[in-house]
């Protein structure tokens, strides 16, 4: 458990870091700003990543210089610290790039392999999840909590799909097709982080994804399991931001939709 002033200095950092590069975001969303491709068709990134990520990193090593960081668009910036800052300055570029306002800024903090608080903040929604380990998931300093729902069947499901290998057995497009096909409502909104937030919000009572990243995953899979869900690998182990594959519900629905996801039902 974190002392009590360090925990309060990492969560005024973490709010003031969320803050600076979702300011960013709102300076340039909307207007015209450079656009490249990374590896991959459609991996973009924005002069908006690269300057939100600048302000968030600024804030960051002003508080804690020693802090290791690892951010999507810079890598990894290894220090000797117990602390991880796991950053994505803009989650969901491509939406932000075409002025689509599902996209955020997102921040897990890492102590010696855990997480320990996240946030992600949607400024265009007026939306700010955050949480602590052991001590809930709030949106806007109210706190949240996942759906009640018992079936997938009845569920609303969340997904997105990777620019590669989406023709691969039992891929993205083929569990897809299998909801789909029995009327499962399964969305696709383009930002990783915002559907983790959704189903702690209890919009979602589901989501699962086959290719993520760290920086994708970090803050928000945290917010889920505070708000009281469940998030695993596709096996139904616990969950690591460092492997691909994630399913993220609300703990009752969970181990039937693994069985979709793995073709056994």
């Amino acid at each position: 458990m974190l002392e009590s002033y360090l925990c309060a200095m990492l969560k005024s950092t973490l709010i003031k870091a969320t803050e600076a590069g979702a300011k960013v975001m709102q300076e340039f969303f909307g207007g015209s700003f450079k656009i490249s491709n990374k590896e991959g068709i459609n991996n973009l990134v924005t002069e908006a990543d690269h300057a939100s990520e600048k302000a968030i990193f600024e804030v960051i090593k002003n508080d804690f210089p020693d802090h290791f960081i690892l951010s999507e668009e810079s890598g990894a910036l290894v220090t000797n610290s117990s602390f991880k800052w796991i950053v994505d300055p803009i989650d969901g570029t491509v939406n932000f790039a075409h002025g689509i306002p599902i996209c955020c800024v997102s921040i897990g903090v890492e102590q010696e392999g855990e997480m320990v608080m996240g946030a992600v903040y949607n400024p265009f929604i007026n939306e700010f999840y955050f949480a602590q380990k052991g001590f809930g998931a709030t949106l806007n300093d109210n706190l949240i909590q996942v759906s009640d729902e018992q079936q997938v069947a009845k569920a609303c499901l969340v997904t997105g799909f990777p620019y590669t290998y989406l023709d691969q057995p039992n891929g993205p497009l083929e569990v897809f097709s299998r909801l789909i096909r029995k009327g499962i409502p399964v969305r696709r909104l383009g930002s990783a982080a915002m559907d983790l937030c959704w189903v702690a919000a209890g919009r979602f009572d589901g989501f699962y994804e086959h290719k993520l990243q760290a920086w994708d995953s970090a803050a928000g899979f945290l917010i889920v399991e505070e708000a009281g869900g469940r998030v695993s690998d596709f096996s139904g182990k616990r969950y690591s931001p460092y492997q691909p594959h994630i399913v993220a519900t609300n703990g009752k629905i969970h181990d039937e939709l693994i069985d979709w996801v793995n073709n056994k039902i």
